[in-house]
């Protein structure tokens, strides 16, 4: 009699699969628990059944088959993540909270959260967003005092410790009443121009609709032209000490000069971590296992060959608990350390070759066999003869 308790018999029920795998994460997927069947069949065959006994039951083959599409889903999703790391970055994290957790490998939709937060602090930088409030301020002039302590001499909308500038200016008229002929308007637009706010200005509807960018980079120009050509003063700031050029005289004493500003405790105070709930690194990229019967039949014939190899690995290590079984005349040598050998290299190589077929179709090699794809078209190119033109 056998030393082995259990000994492999072919399945017939994918009833069997349901509750006989480690961790259940396929079960309920029926060309999961179909293939099953199949896959021991393919197996036990492979290892020499039924002319000779395998010492493991048909579980020990479904749990080799969920291992093997477990670690077919990881490769991919590894290749995913190499691939869209950044586009996740600060993204919405929708991590499994369950290992039996299944759903597409499809990756999310590029997202520019990063990006978005980077922004964020580049354009408090230059006044043009962000979260922190700006605020304007403004100082009176004094005739000959050429420096002026900004806290403790200008009128501040909003106060505190310390304040950090952002932009000093003199008071003008807004860019766009220097758009439009003040004489254009007539009689019967008059009202047409009050509704808008231009009162006498005319906008010169009248005339010409055209794209408000063309507005826009008009009414850049004429900041920068009265900013470089125009500006009464230049400046020199200095921890909050702004010194004018040239020295306002008597003439200039109580006009006013203006700027923008932030509270440095309201910069201080803004804090930018990602919480549970964003992609902060690899561990959290919301990449599920893959649901089975969406994998082609490339991917199922990569499973089958590592599920053998998980098989041999098996085996052996059972084989190996014993040198040798008894015999009535004599006794067998066990091949547990050749078949966990086998197993294990095979398992290696199939590992191998995925990951050189991905790393093959990653964007990076996609980007690199294009460029080598437009240097040959170059390289043509350059040897083909100009036309001569004559006349």
């Amino acid at each position: 009699m056998s030393k082995f308790e259990f000994l492999y018999e072919d399945p017939t029920s994918t009833f069997q699969v349901i509750g006989n795998t480690p961790y259940g994460i396929y079960d309920s997927d029926n060309d999961f628990k179909s293939d099953s069947l199949t896959i021991c069949k393919y197996v036990s065959k492979k290892l020499g059944h039924p002319v000779m006994q395998l010492e493991f039951n048909s579980g020990s083959i479904y749990a080799c088959f969920e291992e093997a599409i477990s670690e077919y889903s990881q490769q991919i999703n590894h290749y995913n993540t190499r691939n869209w790391m950044w586009e996740h970055y600060g993204s919405t994290n929708r991590q499994s909270e369950s290992l039996g957790d299944m759903g597409s490998h499809d990756p999310e939709a590029p997202h520019m959260g990063s990006t978005f937060l980077l922004s964020e602090q580049y354009g408090e930088a230059v006044n043009v967003g962000g979260g922190i409030t700006l605020y304007t301020g403004s100082i009176t002039l004094t005739g000959s005092q050429q420096v002026y302590d900004l806290p403790t001499e200008s009128t501040l909308e909003q106060t505190g410790d310390r304040i950090e500038v952002q932009r000093v200016f003199n008071q003008q008229p807004a860019a766009i009443s220097k758009f439009y002929d003040p004489f254009a308007g007539t009689y019967d637009n008059i009202e047409l121009l009050d509704s808008f706010g231009f009162g006498n200005v005319s906008p010169a509807v009248s005339y010409i609709l055209r794209p408000i960018s063309y507005d826009l980079a008009r009414a850049n120009a004429i900041e920068t032209n009265d900013l470089v050509r125009k500006s009464a003063y230049s400046f020199e700031l200095v921890n909050n000490k702004l010194r004018i050029f040239p020295k306002p005289n008597d003439d200039d004493a109580g006009s006013k000069i203006y700027f923008h500003y932030y509270l440095k405790e309201d910069k201080q105070g803004v804090t930018r971590t990602y919480t549970n709930s964003k992609v902060s690194d690899p561990s959290n990229i919301p990449y599920k296992f893959i649901t089975y019967s969406e994998i082609n039949s490339a991917g199922r014939q990569w499973i089958r060959k590592y599920t053998l190899a998980l098989a041999k690995e098996l085996l052996g290590i059972i084989r190996s608990k014993y040198a040798s079984l008894p015999l009535p005349n004599g006794e067998v040598s066990m091949d547990g350390e050749a078949l966990k050998s086998e197993g294990r290299e095979e398992k290696a190589n199939a590992l191998e070759e995925l990951t050189q077929f991905l790393e093959s179709v990653s964007l990076s090699e996609g980007a690199r066999k294009e460029q080598e794809v437009a240097d040959a078209q170059q390289q043509v190119l350059n040897k083909a003869p100009l036309k001569i033109y004559i006349g």
